[in-house]
């Protein structure tokens, strides 16, 4: 038996406590060590610069992540379909996958990066920057642009190795980008004295390791299914299947956007530069937090996937609830640290501001929303790896306009600087609230198509 096939047995089959640590384990450590990057770029600037620049590039931070965001679009798209491809064993239609991806990529990174570049000082502005403080920003910015390519391509090929069930290879691929952006921040920071310029250059050379881990892995037919990485092509059918799969992801990381856009400026409009560089550390700290729940959802849409393929939908419904519940137990203790040691934690990040009492209460109601997390993160996982991305994408939407712009814009001007973290938690719980009940009916159509299936197969035997 080849490894793809022995992969496969472990999802369909195997205990699911078993499959979930096999895969969970390493797609955590990668996701934790892409979380301790991220933190320790904000720890670096905040602690080798000032204040100043760490609000700069925290403006800058949601603006980059659109590239994550497409490569997100790109590799989940692409990887939701190939798990349910494995699952079937439709090898026509995997052998289109990678080819039709990479064209994917290509045109909506140039869409994005080109424009993005050209007018990076106004998206900062955008974002509530001016002074100094827009400097830092948009020298952060255009820098990280110049690898756009990179950031998309390289996050895109790991999620479809990923969607194979490896997650090992795909954790190994992504430490050694990881790793060398995690040492070369504080060289180019301080020792080479270049800034914020050294924060992005590093990161950029991260991504370029971590995108040529990816076209090696390719390159050398290690994939489970046919793949030839030089090729370029468009078949309508699997494209608009990319396209549709990965848009939840996609579309949660411009909504980000959207919320950022209007927090920034809600801080802004009520506090000063020492309240947005709070709150970018509070964003940063739960953020790093939140990290063995992105392993945990990287691990679940497999599993998901190539189940619901194969049509074991009690099967997939198990999946779900004990990633849930793993991720509970994962994330509490943490969460039970900050809150009873924020201090400590923002120090970190923060070493020379001092902070109030309200300071440190804001930054517990923020954190707050933390044991909620790992069903909301599941669920938005689970939606699309069963065909239901419109959902997913509904909730994303709903989330930012429908929420989270008039209770920015309203709430900071009615009660001040609490009013971004009081309304921060109170939508995150609504939600949670909302994706329980939207799971709740997709088990309910496993039933009928289960039920219809057992109904099937009697009337053939008749």
């Amino acid at each position: 038996m080849d490894i793809s096939s022995q992969q496969k047995v472990l999802v369909l089959q195997e205990d699911l406590k078993k499959v979930m640590w096999k895969l969970s384990l390493p797609a955590i450590a990668a996701m934790v060590l892409f979380g301790l990057n991220a933190f320790m770029d904000t720890v670096y600037i905040g602690q080798l610069m000032n204040e100043t620049a760490l609000a700069g590039v925290a403006l800058a931070y949601p603006l980059t992540a659109i590239m994550m965001g497409l490569g997100s679009w790109a590799g989940t798209g692409a990887g939701n379909l190939l798990s349910i491809l494995l699952g079937k064993d439709d090898r026509a239609a995997q052998e289109k996958i990678l080819a039709n991806v990479t064209l994917f990529m290509l045109l909506t990174t140039l869409l994005f990066a080109l424009p993005a570049y050209i007018f990076a000082d106004s998206l900062i502005q955008m974002m509530g920057g001016s002074g100094e403080v827009l400097t830092y920003g948009t020298e952060y910015l255009q820098i990280t642009l110049m690898a756009s390519p990179l950031w998309v391509y390289g996050l895109g090929l790991n999620f479809i190795v990923r969607a194979e069930g490896k997650m090992k290879e795909a954790a190994i691929m992504m430490s050694y980008g990881l790793g060398v952006n995690l040492v070369l921040t504080p060289i180019f920071i301080h020792y080479l004295d270049l800034g914020v310029a050294g924060a992005a250059w590093a990161t950029n050379i991260g991504m370029l390791i971590y995108c040529l881990t990816g076209y090696l892995y390719f390159r050398g037919d290690k994939a489970s299914f046919q793949a030839n990485i030089h090729s370029l092509s468009y078949d309508q059918s699997v494209f608009s299947s990319i396209a549709k799969m990965g848009f939840p992801g996609f579309i949660l990381t411009v909504m980000s956007l959207v919320q950022a856009v209007v927090v920034f400026n809600a801080i802004i409009g009520v506090g000063t530069e020492d309240d947005l560089a709070f709150f970018a550390a509070a964003n940063r700290i739960q953020l790093f937090l939140m990290t063995p729940l992105f392993g945990l959802m990287r691990a679940l849409q497999p599993v998901v996937g190539i189940n619901f393929g194969a049509g074991q939908y009690e099967r997939v419904k198990q999946a779900l609830l004990l990633f849930c519940k793993t991720g509970f137990w994962l994330i509490a203790p943490f969460w039970l640290l900050l809150t009873l040691f924020p201090e400590a934690s923002l120090r970190l990040v923060l070493p020379d501001m001092a902070f109030g009492s309200s300071d440190l209460f804001h930054f517990r109601i923020y954190v707050l929303v933390l044991p909620f997390l790992p069903f909301v993160f599941m669920s938005l996982t689970y939606l699309p790896a069963i065909e239901q991305p419109k959902y997913a994408s509904i909730v994303g939407l709903a989330r930012q306009v429908v929420f989270y712009v008039p209770v920015m814009l309203l709430l900071p001007k009615w009660i001040g600087i609490g009013g971004v973290y009081y309304g921060s938690t109170a939508i995150d719980i609504i939600l949670t609230g909302w994706l329980v009940y939207i799971v709740w009916r997709t088990f309910q159509s496993f039933r009928t198509a289960q039920s219809e299936t057992e109904t099937s197969k009697v009337e053939t035997a008749l």
